[in-house]
């Protein structure tokens, strides 16, 4: 994966995050890319907006992506290493690729994606990292809900 296409489709998640975070949630976002590098969907994390515990920002742009006859090929990028629950519906509708934007204050699943034949680009964000702290810090409880602690 080229990594500068990478940091591209990463703007896209960024920039839900950031409408997560204005509408009061947690700052994670997420696009689903086809293999073309077309946006299939987008969203995020609406756990908060919705008062629902299973919207995050991976599964918002995986259902605004609507029906796919095959999710081959297909790219799903997120803020924040993707959480059991998102790591799951990577590997149940066989997505080929995950791009990452940070795991450092929240390493998921995506080493067991790895493990099982995704394509894991890991990209450190400074941007999503410096998103991410500010958010622990100043919601910290909001943050613990979020990961189940």
């Amino acid at each position: 994966m080229d990594l500068d296409l990478a940091r591209t489709w990463l703007a896209t998640a960024v920039e839900e995050a950031k409408a997560g975070l204005a509408e009061g949630g947690i700052p994670i976002g997420a696009a689903l890319y086809s293999a073309d590098g077309t946006v299939l969907g987008r969203g995020h994390n609406r756990r908060v907006q919705d008062a629902d515990p299973s919207v995050h920002g991976e599964t918002d742009a995986f259902r605004n992506a609507g029906r796919q006859r095959s999710y081959k090929g297909t790219t799903m990028v997120t803020t924040l290493s993707p959480c059991w629950y998102c790591s799951g519906l990577v590997r149940q509708f066989g997505i080929s690729r995950v791009i990452v934007g940070e795991a450092r204050t929240f390493h998921g699943g995506h080493d067991w994606l790895a493990e099982h034949g995704v394509e894991i680009v890991l990209l450190d964000d400074p941007e999503c990292v410096g998103m991410m702290e500010d958010f622990i810090a100043a919601k910290p409880e909001l943050w613990n809900e979020d990961i189940g602690e």
